[in-house]
């Protein structure tokens, strides 16, 4: 039960002073998960982002179900799950009540603008952590590039574009293990 009460703090604490989405929270899931807790290693939390970015839902929430499950199953899938949604769910229903009332202010509207530069600003950060953790090789940057020119200027789905990227990993590891 302690564990899973640890879980559920951590990701409450990770989902009430992170903002701006699943890559934003990325520098803070791993320095609690993998530096401080060390429920999972910087290469498993990139695979859970991974494969949280193709499955319905919120990346972080994914994110958060996929450790928990690591750590204690089922019931640390819920808890760690419940406290990553915790915090939003009242700070969104308190929003909520009063937001009317507040949007019109100009310190408000100066307020969210200086939240998206920051949340931009960890979003970087993130992808080039996550760059230099990933990209290995030459095929790696060929593989990176190919698929966020894909993404990013022709509408490729993400989906489409991790399913090629994971196929040809595959490919690229059995055509160089069979070789040797």
């Amino acid at each position: 039960m302690k564990e899973l009460w640890k879980l559920f703090i951590t990701f409450c604490r990770m989902g009430a002073f992170t903002f701006g989405g699943g890559y934003a929270m990325l520098p803070m899931i791993q320095k609690e998960i993998v530096e401080k807790n060390k429920w999972a290693t910087e290469e498993e939390v990139m695979d859970y982002y991974a494969i949280g970015q193709c499955t319905p839902g919120i990346i972080a929430i994914n994110t958060a179900t996929f450790i928990g499950f690591k750590r204690k199953g089922i019931s640390g899938s819920i808890a760690a799950t419940a406290g990553m949604v915790f915090p939003s769910l009242v700070i969104i229903t308190v929003i909520a009540m009063y937001f009317r009332q507040f949007q019109d202010y100009a310190i408000v509207k100066h307020a969210f603008g200086g939240i998206r530069v920051a949340v931009a600003a960890l979003v970087a950060n993130t992808v080039l952590k996550m760059l230099k953790k990933s990209v290995k090789d030459s095929l790696g940057l060929l593989i990176f590039g190919a698929s966020f020119l894909a993404v990013a200027f022709l509408d490729v789905s993400p989906i489409i574009a991790v399913v090629i990227s994971a196929t040809l990993g595959i490919v690229t590891k059995e055509v160089r293990t069979g070789a040797k």
